[in-house]
């Protein structure tokens, strides 16, 4: 098979995009096939041509303006607070969230950035915090903001929701803070807030993303029970390591191991 290069026209997120792609191309019958390294830049090329065409930072222009104030990816990560796992996969082809985008060129620019380590760049919302336990509860099947529920393991399926997305998207989905307790992580101050979740409006929350609602079915798949969510969340040196009481940084989701 040759090697060879071209502009082909992808339907992708809702845009008609051009793209120069690469593949090995067999000259007797024209079947395209790609091996690993292929595939991973044609998908890098794919994702830049569509954060072209929405406004956003490309994965080379973030490593060009990281590089010319002379910033690691660990630094860059801390200014924007977020791991350093979100920017080396911003950089190497995974597109960024508009908020996100946002962040960078705020820094870039030389613009403060607030820094709150225990809210997951986002503003607490307890109508999507409802949102996400309700989407939950349509994938497991059962509800989990039952009548007289302290939220025991709906608070688990709800931190793990926002660590995944905060490592993926480099945004929490509902800006909640959680706490080391006995009983695993678990949202902070509880108790205070476990009616208001019951009672707010979710149709007033901003809807979930395609990537948040996959994130949502990928939990749910590999926590189908409350026992097996509590478990996995028993596991997680992100609580382990932390005292009874202490925040949980969002920084730790890089170090979740169960998802």
């Amino acid at each position: 098979m040759e090697k060879k290069s071209g502009k082909e026209r992808i339907e992708f997120r809702g845009k008609t995009l051009e793209v120069i792609t690469e593949h090995y191309v067999c000259p007797q019958c024209g079947i395209k096939a790609d091996d690993i390294p292929l595939a991973s830049r044609n998908q890098k090329a794919l994702s830049d041509s569509y954060r072209k065409s929405a406004g956003m930072l490309t994965g080379d222009e973030i490593v060009e303006e990281r590089k010319k104030r002379n910033w690691s990816q660990a630094a860059l990560a801390s200014a924007i607070n977020v791991g350093i796992a979100s920017i080396k996969r911003w950089e190497t082809g995974q597109i960024q969230t508009k908020a996100m985008d946002d962040s960078l060129r705020r820094v870039f620019q030389g613009g403060a950035q607030p820094s709150d380590p225990y809210t997951g760049n986002r503003v607490i919302s307890l109508p999507r915090i409802k949102l996400v336990l309700e989407a939950f509860s349509a994938k497991l099947g059962r509800q989990l903001l039952r009548k007289g529920n302290r939220l025991l393991y709906a608070g688990k399926y709800l931190w793990y929701a926002d660590m995944i997305a905060f490592r993926e998207l480099g945004q929490s989905m509902t800006g909640a803070p959680y706490a080391t307790l006995p009983q695993g992580p678990q949202l902070n101050n509880y108790r205070d807030l476990v009616d208001l979740i019951r009672e707010a409006d979710a149709a007033k929350a901003e809807p979930l993303s395609e990537h948040e609602e996959r994130i949502i079915n990928k939990i749910a798949l590999s926590f189908p029970s409350d026992q097996s969510v509590y478990k996995a969340s028993h596991e997680e040196p992100c609580w382990k390591n932390h005292c009874n009481g202490e925040l949980i940084p969002y920084s730790d989701a890089d170090n979740i191991i169960n998802i």
